[in-house]
């Protein structure tokens, strides 16, 4: 029998990856405080995404989830919000015209303020501090003061992520998603590149499909999806003090919902059986993720999967695998088997990034853009043999012109990374990349579903 569950229940599991605040009376304050607080999602909207999910578990749908790799109070600003979502866009936009397949969209954003590490102390020279763990926790400065941890940040995080929320929920609803201004949402550095001018005639077909649609009466007024779009919230759910304090009880189910985002995901440091996050998450209704990483064991899956999601209910789980492109196809194949043999209804999606990270000769943490493309070929090569819906893909990036990961179209090189490294933690692709990314999946994807005998018909019905 599994113990009950309540909000708090994860405090007497053995909890890793979480600071030692020095001030606990300001700790049990600034907790205290966030529980009053209006959530910041709610729990329709997370039910949306679980039913959308579960679309995706039963192969009618794609997941796209991309962000940033740990969100900053220094680089807060309503351009790079707007940014991020505008390169969303144009990658779904990409996926589901290239494989005409309906993407779910979900950013890693209003909220992705903390980050494991895989030390608590950080030494440099002969002076050593914790470590830095995200702007909900303490700064990046490699000062003592910066490094302790503050409860007070956590107000901030939510300050920030209420007000990113506010304007994300206004580009989605507000007119900046309509469809007819596919060819306003090409970013100004990627236009004269050739993945900017490879979008530009996707675009200029989309206007011409359009355009025949007007014609028919079918247009922005008198068709939502054409004007609007859904976008939904997530971050890994690592301060659990923070998660507990947004909790809340939906009035209509009495069921309880982390109203910090839509979607909240266990990391591959915190995914233990005994671990407090995975005794947090099994108890929340949102639609929830699991990394697997190399060490992932097949029975110990399958236990977590059990545990996370006793009901196998279809877009409650799912499964992001990050192996490294030269494991994947490794690595992988016995976890889908396991998966597979159980009859778990999951979304796999793929982690392409964090599996990559490499030191370049320079001295920066970078990505090899070639590596992160062969992990995401290796991934559908997985499902492809192993008779499996690649459901998804989780990536990070920004709509920013950084230059953090090496090569693609660019072909940035080790001595340009310290043109426009900007990244807090790990490093991002740039819209560039990131467009060249999605006309991968959209290739992969249409060649998938062609073999699987999913048709645009049949997605349709199924709609």
């Amino acid at each position: 029998m599994v113990a009950s569950w309540t909000p708090q229940s994860w405090r007497s599991k053995t909890i890793r990856q979480m600071p030692t605040y020095p001030d606990q009376q300001a700790l049990e304050a600034a907790e205290a405080r966030l529980a009053a607080y209006p959530p910041l999602v709610f729990a329709g909207e997370a039910r949306n995404l679980r039913s959308q999910l579960a679309r995706v578990a039963k192969g009618e749908a794609f997941l796209l989830q991309g962000g940033d790799c740990a969100e900053s109070f220094a680089e807060f600003h309503a351009n790079n919000i707007r940014d991020t979502f505008r390169v969303m866009l144009q990658m779904a936009v990409v996926l589901t015209f290239g494989a005409a397949c309906p993407v779910v969209k979900v950013g890693r954003m209003a909220g992705q303020f903390a980050k494991p590490r895989s030390a608590d102390m950080e030494k440099q020279g002969d002076v050593e501090l914790p470590s830095y763990r995200g702007d909900i926790i303490n700064e990046i400065a490699f000062e003592e003061a910066a490094r302790r941890p503050d409860p007070e940040r956590m107000i901030l995080a939510y300050n920030q992520a209420a007000a990113t929320l506010n304007l994300l929920r206004a580009f989605a609803q507000g007119g900046f998603a309509d469809l007819h201004k596919v060819h306003r949402w090409n970013l100004e550095f990627v236009a004269d590149s050739p993945q900017g001018e490879r979008y530009e005639a996707l675009a200029s077909r989309i206007e011409e499909t359009m355009a025949f649609m007007a014609a028919c009466g079918l247009t922005a007024e008198t068709v939502q999806p054409l004007r609007e779009t859904d976008f939904f919230t997530s971050h890994e759910a690592l301060l659990l003090n923070y998660e507990q304090a947004l909790t809340r009880v939906d009035s209509l189910t009495g069921k309880p919902y982390d109203c910090s985002a839509h979607m909240l995901w266990i990391g591959d440091r915190t995914r233990q059986l005994d671990s407090a996050h995975v005794e947090f998450l099994r108890g929340v209704e949102n639609p929830i993720g699991l990394k697997c990483g190399p060490s992932s064991d097949p029975d110990e899956l399958c236990r977590l999967i059990e545990v996370l999601n006793p009901e196998n209910d279809p877009g409650r789980l799912t499964l992001i695998a990050r192996m490294a492109h030269d494991k994947v196809e490794e690595l992988l194949p016995p976890l889908v088997r396991a998966v597979k043999r159980e009859g778990f209804n999951v979304v796999w999606s793929c982690d392409p990034m964090h599996g990559n990270t490499v030191k370049s000769s320079t001295g920066y943490k970078t990505r090899p853009f070639d590596r992160i493309l062969s992990e995401v070929r290796g991934f559908f090569a997985v499902h492809k043999a192993e008779g499996t819906y690649a459901g998804g893909v989780h990536f990070e990036m920004t709509g920013q012109d950084v230059t953090e990961c090496l090569g693609g179209a660019q072909a940035i090189g080790e001595d340009s990374l310290a043109d426009r490294y900007h990244t807090h933690c790990d490093p991002r692709l740039n819209a560039s990349q990131a467009l060249e990314l999605a006309f991968l999946i959209a290739e992969q994807l249409k060649e998938e579903r062609g073999s699987m005998g999913i048709s645009a018909d049949k997605v349709a019905a199924a709609s």
